[in-house]
C-alpha cells in the first residue's frame, strides 16, 4: 500500500467449492470487473489489498479510514456457503499495518507496517514485514533485513515461486519519488535490491507491484506523474531477463480515478484489483434507502475490491 490508496467485489461463489475450486470460484464467467464480496467484504468502508489463504477459504484485506488516516488488516473465512464478517487480524490492530502476501506453500505471510522494532512509538516509515506459520497459528511479526528495508518506506511484497521479492521503495537513489525493485533469494538469503528500470520505474512513482509466480509478467500500480489520486495499473512482461516497456492496462481495468492492489490468484483464474471508482450513480429519484446504500454500500467511491477473469486482461497467467 502507499500513502493514499485501497478497494475490491462481488462473485457468484460455487455452492460446492473445494480445493480445485477455491472460495472466490464463479459458475459464471466475470468477463469485467465486479465488486468482490458485496457487503460482506466490500462493505461501504475502504476496503482493498485482498489475499487468500493457499486453500482460498481465508481471505485478508486492509480497512482503512476514509481519510486513509489507519490501515488495519482484517480477515474473514468462508463458511457455511457465504464469508464471514470480517474480524480484525490477531497481529494487526495497534500500527498501520496493509499489502498482505502469502506464499505458494502458505507457511509464510508478509505485510507492511509502520511498528517500531521494540514496543514504543510507531516507525516513520514503513517496512516489510513476515511471520511463519506454526501449530498455533502465525508467529510474531519479524523485520526483514535492512537489504530489504531501508530508512525510507517499503510497500507491497510479492513473491515468485522461487523466492525473489518484488516491492516498491521510496529509497534513496530511486528514479522517482518511489520505484520497484526485486531481490533474489540465494541460500536463504537476500540479495541486494535492484531497480527494476527504465522499462517500470519513471520519475513519477511506481509502487505495487504483483509478479507472476514464474516471473513472465508484472502488473504494477503508477502515478505518472506522481499524484496518487489518479494512479493506474500496468503490464510488464520478462522478455529473457529484460522488461518490456510498461503498457497501461485498458478500460475498465483502469478509470478516472484510482487504481491498485493488483493481484493474480493462485490458480491462474482471476484478477482482483482495487478501485475508488462510483459505481452507484443514479438520476432517478432516490428514496431514503436508496440514498442510504448509494453512500454507504460498496461502489461509493471510498474504495473496493475487484475480481475478473484472467483472461480479460489477455496476458498469459502462469501459476
Amino acid at each position: 500500500m502507499k500513502l493514499i490508496l485501497a478497494t475490491f467485489i462481488i462473485v457468484s461463489i460455487a455452492p460446492f467449492a473445494d480445493a480445485q475450486n477455491p472460495r472466490y470460484y464463479s459458475q459464471q464467467p466475470i468477463p469485467g470487473p465486479k465488486i468482490f464480496g458485496e457487503g460482506i467484504i466490500s462493505a461501504g468502508d475502504y476496503e482493498s489489498h485482498a489475499e487468500f489463504s493457499v486453500t482460498g477459504d481465508t481471505v485478508y484485506f486492509v480497512k482503512s479510514a476514509p481519510d486513509l488516516s489507519k490501515w488495519t488488516i482484517c480477515v474473514s473465512y468462508f463458511k457455511n456457503n457465504a464469508w464471514t464478517a470480517p474480524e480484525v487480524a490477531s497481529f494487526s490492530g495497534t500500527y498501520w499495518d496493509a499489502d498482505p502476501f502469502i506464499t505458494k506453500d502458505g507457511k509464510e505471510f508478509y505485510f507492511i507496517s509502520n511498528r517500531p522494532l521494540h514496543e514504543g512509538e510507531p516507525a516513520k516509515d514503513f517496512d516489510i514485514w513476515k511471520m511463519t506459520r506454526t501449530s498455533s497459528g502465525w508467529s510474531a511479526p519479524v523485520r526483514l533485513p535492512d537489504v530489504i528495508n531501508s530508512p525510507e518506506s517499503e510497500y507491497y511484497p510479492t513473491l515468485t515461486d522461487n523466492g525473489t521479492l518484488y516491492f516498491g521503495s521510496r529509497r534513496k537513489g530511486g528514479k522517482g519519488a518511489a520505484d520497484i525493485y526485486r531481490s533474489v533469494l540465494k541460500n536463504n538469503v537476500y540479495q541486494a535490491a535492484e531497480n527494476l528500470g527504465d522499462a517500470i520505474n519513471t520519475e513519477g512513482s511506481e509502487f505495487e507491484p504483483f509478479i507472476s509466480r514464474d516471473e513472465t509478467y508484472l502488473i504494477f500500480m503508477a502515478a505518472r506523474p506522481d499524484h496518487l489520486d489518479y494512479a493506474d495499473l500496468y503490464v510488464s512482461y520478462n522478455k529473457n531477463g529484460n522488461w518490456t516497456v510498461a503498457q497501461k492496462l485498458p478500460e475498465p481495468f483502469n478509470s478516472s480515478v484510482t487504481e491498485f492492489s493488483p493481484k493474480v490468484s493462485r490458480d491462474g483464474r482471476y484478477f482482483f484489483f482495487a478501485s475508488t471508482r462510483n459505481t452507484n450513480q443514479s438520476v432517478k429519484k432516490e428514496t431514503t434507502a436508496d440514498m442510504n446504500k448509494r453512500l454507504k454500500g460498496a461502489g461509493n467511491g471510498l474504495g473496493d475490491i475487484y475480481q475478473t477473469d484472467i483472461s480479460a486482461l489477455k496476458i498469459q497467467a502462469g501459476n
